[in-house]
């Protein structure tokens, strides 16, 4: 029964993580189709902020033992990406 709990709570945090990220990069969709380039420091203050919080999130995940550290970088590096492709497209506009 323990071990169903622990299992379950690892997979509600990395759900909530990778939900996160999504609302990250949808943040970011909206910002860059509606209110700025990337270029602008607001942009650039708002992903670093961004991107700051859930790498601190996941950081404190790890800590508790509910992700493992390569889980929690796959997730900061799938945004990464994702971001970098939005950028790239913004730029080609």
């Amino acid at each position: 029964m323990a071990s169903e709990m622990i299992v379950n709570h690892q997979e509600k945090a990395f759900a909530l993580l990778q939900a996160d990220a999504e609302k990250i990069l949808k943040l970011i969709k909206v910002q860059m189709d509606n209110l700025t380039m990337p270029q602008c420091p607001l942009y650039e203050e708002v992903l670093d902020t961004q991107m700051f919080g859930l790498s601190r999130e996941i950081d404190f995940a790890v800590r508790l033992g509910l992700i493992d550290s390569k889980d929690g970088k796959a997730i900061l590096d799938q945004l990464e990406r994702e971001l970098s492709v939005l950028h790239d497209a913004s730029i080609k506009k």
